[in-house]
Protein backbone atom coordinates (compact mmCIF):
# COMPACT_ATOMS: atom_id res chain seq x y z
CA UNK A 1 0.00 0.00 0.00
CA UNK A 2 1.06 3.66 -0.56
CA UNK A 3 2.81 6.04 1.81
CA UNK A 4 0.47 8.27 0.94
CA UNK A 5 -2.70 6.28 1.98
CA UNK A 6 -1.21 5.60 5.34
CA UNK A 7 -0.30 9.20 5.52
CA UNK A 8 -3.86 10.23 4.90
CA UNK A 9 -5.39 7.60 7.44
CA UNK A 10 -2.47 9.15 10.13
CA UNK A 11 -4.03 12.38 9.95
CA UNK A 12 -7.36 10.98 9.75
CA UNK A 13 -7.21 9.47 13.10
CA UNK A 14 -6.23 12.83 14.67
CA UNK A 15 -8.98 14.71 13.64
CA UNK A 16 -11.63 15.57 16.33
CA UNK A 17 -15.08 14.33 14.62
CA UNK A 18 -18.43 13.21 15.59
CA UNK A 19 -20.11 12.07 12.48
CA UNK A 20 -21.58 8.83 13.76
CA UNK A 21 -25.22 8.66 13.33
CA UNK A 22 -25.39 11.91 12.24
CA UNK A 23 -27.45 13.61 9.00
CA UNK A 24 -24.96 15.52 6.83
CA UNK A 25 -27.20 18.64 5.69
CA UNK A 26 -25.54 21.90 5.42
CA UNK A 27 -21.58 22.11 4.67
CA UNK A 28 -21.53 24.96 7.06
CA UNK A 29 -23.54 22.54 9.85
CA UNK A 30 -19.71 20.51 9.89
CA UNK A 31 -16.39 21.74 11.96
CA UNK A 32 -13.04 22.37 9.92
CA UNK A 33 -11.58 18.77 11.18
CA UNK A 34 -14.81 16.87 10.01
CA UNK A 35 -14.46 19.02 6.61
CA UNK A 36 -10.99 17.90 6.12
CA UNK A 37 -12.41 14.43 7.68
CA UNK A 38 -14.29 13.61 4.61
CA UNK A 39 -11.63 15.27 2.21
CA UNK A 40 -9.16 12.56 3.87
CA UNK A 41 -11.93 9.42 3.56
CA UNK A 42 -12.42 10.84 -0.14
CA UNK A 43 -8.57 10.73 -1.13
CA UNK A 44 -8.17 7.16 0.79
CA UNK A 45 -11.10 5.80 -1.47
CA UNK A 46 -10.16 7.54 -4.76
CA UNK A 47 -6.50 6.31 -4.17
CA UNK A 48 -7.50 2.42 -3.20
CA UNK A 49 -10.18 2.33 -5.91
CA UNK A 50 -7.44 3.37 -7.91
CA UNK A 51 -5.21 0.50 -7.02
CA UNK A 52 -7.42 -1.61 -7.57
CA UNK A 53 -8.33 -2.09 -4.16
CA UNK A 54 -12.10 -2.95 -2.74
CA UNK A 55 -13.47 -0.25 -0.02
CA UNK A 56 -16.05 -2.30 0.39
CA UNK A 57 -17.63 -1.53 4.25
CA UNK A 58 -20.96 -3.37 4.38
CA UNK A 59 -21.96 -6.56 3.74
CA UNK A 60 -25.83 -6.06 3.56
CA UNK A 61 -28.01 -3.16 3.59
CA UNK A 62 -29.81 -0.40 1.55
CA UNK A 63 -28.83 3.27 0.13
CA UNK A 64 -32.32 4.80 -0.84
CA UNK A 65 -31.89 7.77 -3.22
CA UNK A 66 -35.30 10.34 -3.62
CA UNK A 67 -34.35 12.82 -6.33
CA UNK A 68 -37.25 15.21 -6.54
CA UNK A 69 -34.87 17.33 -9.65
CA UNK A 70 -33.42 15.70 -12.39
CA UNK A 71 -29.62 15.04 -12.31
CA UNK A 72 -26.78 13.28 -13.69
CA UNK A 73 -23.92 13.75 -12.02
CA UNK A 74 -24.87 13.32 -8.39
CA UNK A 75 -27.34 10.41 -9.07
CA UNK A 76 -24.75 8.32 -11.12
CA UNK A 77 -22.09 9.15 -8.54
CA UNK A 78 -24.68 8.36 -5.48
CA UNK A 79 -25.23 5.15 -7.24
CA UNK A 80 -21.26 4.70 -7.72
CA UNK A 81 -20.66 5.27 -3.94
CA UNK A 82 -23.29 2.92 -2.39
CA UNK A 83 -22.05 0.30 -4.98
CA UNK A 84 -18.40 0.82 -3.77
CA UNK A 85 -19.32 0.95 0.09
CA UNK A 86 -21.35 -2.70 -0.45
CA UNK A 87 -25.23 -1.47 -0.44
CA UNK A 88 -27.92 -1.78 -2.44
CA UNK A 89 -29.60 1.12 -4.04
CA UNK A 90 -33.05 1.32 -4.51
CA UNK A 91 -34.47 4.88 -5.95
CA UNK A 92 -37.77 5.94 -4.34
CA UNK A 93 -39.75 7.13 -7.03
CA UNK A 94 -42.61 9.27 -5.39
CA UNK A 95 -45.25 8.58 -8.39
CA UNK A 96 -45.41 4.76 -7.78
CA UNK A 97 -45.06 4.78 -3.99
CA UNK A 98 -48.11 5.27 -2.09
CA UNK A 99 -47.43 9.27 -1.50
CA UNK A 100 -49.70 9.92 -4.05
CA UNK A 101 -52.54 8.53 -1.93
CA UNK A 102 -51.96 10.70 0.64
CA UNK A 103 -48.63 8.86 2.94
CA UNK A 104 -47.10 11.11 5.27
CA UNK A 105 -43.24 11.56 5.32
CA UNK A 106 -42.83 10.53 8.53
CA UNK A 107 -44.69 7.44 7.28
CA UNK A 108 -42.75 6.69 4.27
CA UNK A 109 -39.52 7.86 6.29
CA UNK A 110 -39.88 5.11 8.38
CA UNK A 111 -41.38 2.62 5.73
CA UNK A 112 -37.88 2.91 3.36
CA UNK A 113 -35.76 2.76 6.32
CA UNK A 114 -35.93 -0.83 7.79
CA UNK A 115 -33.30 -2.07 6.54
CA UNK A 116 -31.32 1.27 5.09
CA UNK A 117 -28.06 3.04 6.14
CA UNK A 118 -28.37 6.12 4.39
CA UNK A 119 -30.72 8.43 2.50
CA UNK A 120 -29.51 10.55 -0.51
CA UNK A 121 -32.46 13.24 -1.10
CA UNK A 122 -32.18 15.52 -3.65
CA UNK A 123 -34.92 18.46 -3.46
CA UNK A 124 -33.51 21.87 -4.69
CA UNK A 125 -36.75 23.23 -6.71
CA UNK A 126 -38.67 25.13 -3.87
CA UNK A 127 -37.02 27.81 -2.21
CA UNK A 128 -37.85 27.35 2.08
CA UNK A 129 -38.73 23.91 1.02
CA UNK A 130 -35.90 21.67 0.33
CA UNK A 131 -33.60 21.35 2.79
CA UNK A 132 -36.67 21.63 5.81
CA UNK A 133 -38.22 18.51 3.82
CA UNK A 134 -34.78 16.39 4.88
CA UNK A 135 -35.08 17.87 8.36
CA UNK A 136 -38.31 16.30 8.82
CA UNK A 137 -37.23 12.91 6.91
CA UNK A 138 -34.42 13.18 9.59
CA UNK A 139 -36.69 13.40 12.29
CA UNK A 140 -39.09 10.88 11.36
CA UNK A 141 -36.67 8.49 11.32
CA UNK A 142 -35.09 9.75 14.16
CA UNK A 143 -38.26 8.81 15.95
CA UNK A 144 -38.61 5.51 14.53
CA UNK A 145 -35.00 4.95 16.24
CA UNK A 146 -36.00 6.03 19.56
CA UNK A 147 -39.35 4.01 19.53
CA UNK A 148 -37.52 0.83 18.27
CA UNK A 149 -39.48 0.44 15.04
CA UNK A 150 -36.39 0.81 13.46
CA UNK A 151 -32.52 -1.17 14.70
CA UNK A 152 -30.31 1.27 12.85
CA UNK A 153 -31.04 5.10 12.02
CA UNK A 154 -30.44 5.76 8.51
CA UNK A 155 -28.31 9.08 8.09
CA UNK A 156 -29.41 11.46 5.21
CA UNK A 157 -27.33 13.10 2.83
CA UNK A 158 -28.45 16.14 1.47
CA UNK A 159 -27.63 15.52 -2.29
CA UNK A 160 -28.50 18.86 -3.42
CA UNK A 161 -31.12 21.71 -1.56
CA UNK A 162 -32.68 24.88 -1.95
CA UNK A 163 -29.75 26.31 0.56
CA UNK A 164 -26.72 24.63 -0.38
CA UNK A 165 -25.45 21.37 -2.55
CA UNK A 166 -22.69 19.90 0.15
CA UNK A 167 -21.56 16.73 -1.92
CA UNK A 168 -20.57 19.56 -5.14
CA UNK A 169 -19.20 21.80 -3.17
CA UNK A 170 -16.97 19.49 -1.04
CA UNK A 171 -16.12 17.51 -4.82
CA UNK A 172 -14.70 21.20 -5.80
CA UNK A 173 -12.86 21.90 -2.38
CA UNK A 174 -11.10 18.48 -3.16
CA UNK A 175 -10.34 19.65 -6.75
CA UNK A 176 -8.24 22.67 -5.36
CA UNK A 177 -6.78 20.63 -2.55
CA UNK A 178 -5.20 18.62 -5.45
CA UNK A 179 -4.49 21.90 -7.90
CA UNK A 180 -3.00 23.91 -4.93
CA UNK A 181 -0.99 21.08 -2.81
CA UNK A 182 -3.47 21.22 0.09
CA UNK A 183 -6.20 22.77 2.26
CA UNK A 184 -3.84 25.07 4.04
CA UNK A 185 -1.98 26.31 0.37
CA UNK A 186 -5.66 27.50 0.01
CA UNK A 187 -5.43 30.86 2.40
CA UNK A 188 -5.22 33.96 0.61
CA UNK A 189 -5.54 32.34 -2.70
CA UNK A 190 -8.98 35.07 -4.53
CA UNK A 191 -11.99 33.01 -5.67
CA UNK A 192 -14.33 34.70 -7.45
CA UNK A 193 -18.02 32.79 -7.82
CA UNK A 194 -19.94 34.98 -10.44
CA UNK A 195 -23.51 34.91 -12.20
CA UNK A 196 -23.29 34.20 -16.05
CA UNK A 197 -25.91 34.60 -18.81
CA UNK A 198 -28.03 31.64 -19.24
CA UNK A 199 -31.01 31.46 -21.68
CA UNK A 200 -32.18 29.22 -19.49
CA UNK A 201 -34.19 30.42 -16.14
CA UNK A 202 -34.51 28.79 -12.75
CA UNK A 203 -31.35 27.35 -11.80
CA UNK A 204 -30.74 27.14 -7.93
CA UNK A 205 -28.98 29.05 -5.77
CA UNK A 206 -27.15 26.37 -3.79
CA UNK A 207 -23.85 25.70 -5.54
CA UNK A 208 -23.14 29.80 -5.36
CA UNK A 209 -23.73 29.90 -1.73
CA UNK A 210 -22.51 26.23 -1.43
CA UNK A 211 -19.48 27.57 -2.68
CA UNK A 212 -18.64 31.32 -0.68
CA UNK A 213 -20.35 29.49 2.54
CA UNK A 214 -17.19 26.62 2.57
CA UNK A 215 -14.39 28.07 0.52
CA UNK A 216 -14.83 31.49 3.32
CA UNK A 217 -13.92 28.95 5.67
CA UNK A 218 -10.65 28.54 4.78
CA UNK A 219 -9.13 31.72 4.68
CA UNK A 220 -9.44 32.40 1.08
CA UNK A 221 -10.30 36.15 -0.55
CA UNK A 222 -14.07 35.23 -1.81
CA UNK A 223 -15.19 37.66 -4.27
CA UNK A 224 -19.08 37.35 -5.13
CA UNK A 225 -20.32 39.25 -8.19
CA UNK A 226 -23.92 39.33 -9.56
CA UNK A 227 -26.01 42.00 -11.52
CA UNK A 228 -28.04 44.53 -9.50
CA UNK A 229 -31.35 42.50 -8.82
CA UNK A 230 -29.37 38.90 -8.97
CA UNK A 231 -28.72 38.50 -5.07
CA UNK A 232 -28.50 35.20 -3.04
CA UNK A 233 -30.54 34.25 -0.43
CA UNK A 234 -29.26 37.22 2.50
CA UNK A 235 -28.73 34.89 5.56
CA UNK A 236 -25.85 32.61 3.68
CA UNK A 237 -23.88 35.86 2.09
CA UNK A 238 -24.13 37.16 5.90
CA UNK A 239 -22.84 33.88 7.43
CA UNK A 240 -19.64 33.96 4.59
CA UNK A 241 -18.80 37.13 5.61
CA UNK A 242 -18.63 36.36 9.53
CA UNK A 243 -16.38 33.22 8.07
CA UNK A 244 -13.85 35.52 6.18
CA UNK A 245 -13.52 37.50 9.66
CA UNK A 246 -13.06 34.44 11.54
CA UNK A 247 -10.92 32.27 9.34
CA UNK A 248 -8.37 35.25 8.33
CA UNK A 249 -9.60 36.01 4.98
CA UNK A 250 -11.50 38.69 3.22
CA UNK A 251 -15.30 39.01 1.85
CA UNK A 252 -16.38 41.38 -0.96
CA UNK A 253 -20.03 41.82 -3.45
CA UNK A 254 -18.90 43.26 -6.49
CA UNK A 255 -21.08 44.53 -9.15
CA UNK A 256 -19.15 42.80 -12.28
CA UNK A 257 -17.59 39.80 -13.46
CA UNK A 258 -14.32 42.10 -14.39
CA UNK A 259 -13.81 43.21 -10.81
CA UNK A 260 -14.38 39.78 -9.77
CA UNK A 261 -11.76 38.08 -12.03
CA UNK A 262 -8.98 41.01 -11.58
CA UNK A 263 -5.90 38.85 -9.92
CA UNK A 264 -8.45 35.77 -9.13
CA UNK A 265 -6.77 32.17 -8.57
CA UNK A 266 -10.02 30.89 -9.28
CA UNK A 267 -13.03 31.29 -10.99
CA UNK A 268 -16.47 29.63 -11.04
CA UNK A 269 -18.91 31.79 -12.98
CA UNK A 270 -22.08 30.25 -12.80
CA UNK A 271 -26.06 31.37 -13.51
CA UNK A 272 -28.65 31.24 -10.74
CA UNK A 273 -31.66 32.74 -10.58
CA UNK A 274 -32.51 35.60 -8.33
CA UNK A 275 -33.56 35.03 -4.46
CA UNK A 276 -36.46 36.89 -5.12
CA UNK A 277 -37.34 34.92 -8.38
CA UNK A 278 -37.23 31.78 -6.72
CA UNK A 279 -39.51 33.05 -3.93
CA UNK A 280 -42.40 33.58 -6.46
CA UNK A 281 -41.49 30.93 -8.56
CA UNK A 282 -42.03 28.61 -5.26
CA UNK A 283 -45.35 30.12 -4.40
CA UNK A 284 -46.27 29.75 -7.95
CA UNK A 285 -45.35 25.65 -8.06
CA UNK A 286 -47.23 25.53 -4.64
CA UNK A 287 -50.36 26.76 -6.34
CA UNK A 288 -49.63 24.51 -9.23
CA UNK A 289 -49.69 27.71 -11.46
CA UNK A 290 -48.95 26.73 -14.85
CA UNK A 291 -49.82 30.12 -16.45
CA UNK A 292 -47.88 32.01 -13.75
CA UNK A 293 -44.87 30.41 -13.70
CA UNK A 294 -44.89 31.04 -17.70
CA UNK A 295 -45.29 34.31 -17.78
CA UNK A 296 -42.56 34.46 -14.77
CA UNK A 297 -40.28 32.83 -17.02
CA UNK A 298 -41.13 35.24 -20.03
CA UNK A 299 -40.10 37.88 -17.11
CA UNK A 300 -36.93 36.35 -16.21
CA UNK A 301 -35.57 35.40 -19.52
CA UNK A 302 -36.14 39.17 -20.59
CA UNK A 303 -34.10 39.79 -17.79
CA UNK A 304 -31.16 37.42 -18.31
CA UNK A 305 -30.79 38.81 -21.65
CA UNK A 306 -29.87 42.10 -20.71
CA UNK A 307 -26.72 40.66 -19.26
CA UNK A 308 -25.25 38.44 -21.62
CA UNK A 309 -21.79 40.12 -21.21
CA UNK A 310 -21.65 38.48 -18.27
CA UNK A 311 -19.85 35.19 -20.41
CA UNK A 312 -16.53 34.13 -19.06
CA UNK A 313 -14.70 34.63 -22.19
CA UNK A 314 -10.73 35.08 -22.85
CA UNK A 315 -10.46 38.78 -22.22
CA UNK A 316 -11.90 38.18 -18.87
CA UNK A 317 -9.23 35.07 -18.23
CA UNK A 318 -6.58 37.26 -19.52
CA UNK A 319 -7.30 39.63 -16.02
CA UNK A 320 -6.94 37.05 -13.41
CA UNK A 321 -3.82 36.01 -11.48
CA UNK A 322 -1.22 35.00 -14.33
CA UNK A 323 -4.16 35.24 -17.01
CA UNK A 324 -3.80 31.68 -15.69
CA UNK A 325 -6.50 31.10 -12.85
CA UNK A 326 -8.96 27.49 -12.55
CA UNK A 327 -11.68 27.41 -14.52
CA UNK A 328 -14.23 26.03 -12.10
CA UNK A 329 -18.00 24.61 -12.99
CA UNK A 330 -20.47 22.13 -11.51
CA UNK A 331 -22.04 21.13 -15.05
CA UNK A 332 -23.56 21.14 -17.07
CA UNK A 333 -22.30 24.46 -18.14
CA UNK A 334 -24.13 26.52 -21.08
CA UNK A 335 -21.70 26.92 -23.57
CA UNK A 336 -21.77 29.28 -26.10
CA UNK A 337 -21.43 27.42 -29.69
CA UNK A 338 -21.95 24.40 -28.27
CA UNK A 339 -24.80 24.05 -26.26
CA UNK A 340 -26.51 27.46 -27.14
CA UNK A 341 -26.01 30.49 -28.86
CA UNK A 342 -24.31 32.43 -26.30
CA UNK A 343 -23.94 31.36 -22.29
CA UNK A 344 -22.10 31.19 -19.21
CA UNK A 345 -18.29 30.58 -20.78
CA UNK A 346 -16.89 30.97 -24.22
CA UNK A 347 -16.42 27.12 -25.90
CA UNK A 348 -12.34 28.49 -26.32
CA UNK A 349 -12.24 28.58 -22.47
CA UNK A 350 -14.25 26.00 -21.63
CA UNK A 351 -12.69 23.49 -24.14
CA UNK A 352 -9.01 24.70 -22.47
CA UNK A 353 -10.14 23.84 -18.75
CA UNK A 354 -12.90 21.06 -20.29
CA UNK A 355 -10.71 17.94 -18.44
CA UNK A 356 -10.48 19.75 -15.54
CA UNK A 357 -13.81 20.21 -14.77
CA UNK A 358 -14.42 16.29 -15.43
CA UNK A 359 -11.77 15.60 -12.70
CA UNK A 360 -13.51 18.00 -10.72
CA UNK A 361 -16.69 15.96 -11.26
CA UNK A 362 -14.98 12.63 -10.84
CA UNK A 363 -14.20 13.49 -6.88
CA UNK A 364 -18.02 13.03 -6.21
CA UNK A 365 -18.53 9.64 -5.81
CA UNK A 366 -16.10 9.40 -3.39
CA UNK A 367 -17.10 12.60 -1.38
CA UNK A 368 -20.50 10.93 -1.25
CA UNK A 369 -18.84 7.24 0.12
CA UNK A 370 -16.82 9.14 2.51
CA UNK A 371 -20.00 10.93 3.95
CA UNK A 372 -21.86 8.08 4.06
CA UNK A 373 -18.56 5.83 5.39
CA UNK A 374 -18.32 8.55 7.97
CA UNK A 375 -21.98 8.76 9.07
CA UNK A 376 -22.50 4.93 9.76
CA UNK A 377 -19.01 3.98 11.36
CA UNK A 378 -18.47 4.29 14.84
CA UNK A 379 -14.65 4.29 14.74
CA UNK A 380 -13.63 4.98 10.82
CA UNK A 381 -9.84 5.06 11.19
CA UNK A 382 -9.74 1.35 12.29
CA UNK A 383 -12.34 0.32 9.54
CA UNK A 384 -10.12 2.12 6.97
CA UNK A 385 -6.99 0.45 8.55
CA UNK A 386 -9.22 -3.23 8.34
CA UNK A 387 -9.67 -2.35 4.36
CA UNK A 388 -6.37 -1.50 4.00
CA UNK A 389 -4.92 -4.84 5.97
CA UNK A 390 -8.07 -6.92 3.89
CA UNK A 391 -6.01 -5.76 0.67
CA UNK A 392 -8.84 -7.71 -1.15
CA UNK A 393 -8.75 -6.88 -5.51
CA UNK A 394 -11.70 -5.41 -6.63
CA UNK A 395 -11.77 -7.68 -9.57
CA UNK A 396 -12.19 -11.27 -8.73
Amino acid sequence: MSNTIQQNLELLKQLNTNFYNRDFLLSWEQTIDEIKAVTLVADLFKDLHKAGVSFKSFDTGLAISMFRDKSTRTRFSFASAVNALGLGLSELDEEKSQIAHGETVRETANMISFLAETIGIRDDMFLGEGNKYMREVGAAVQEGFEKGVLHRRPSIVNLQCDIDHPTQVLADLMQLKNVFGSLENLRGKKIAMTWAYSPSYGKPLSVPQGIIGLMSRFGMNVSLAYPQGYELIPEVVELAKKQSTTNGGKFEVVGSMEDAFTNADIVYPKSWAPYHVMQRRTELLNKNDKTGLIELEKECLTNNANHKNWECDEPKMRLTAKGEALYMHCLPADISGVSCAQGEVSKNVFEKYRLATYTEAGYKPFIIAAIIFLTRMSNPYEKIQQIINRNTNRIM
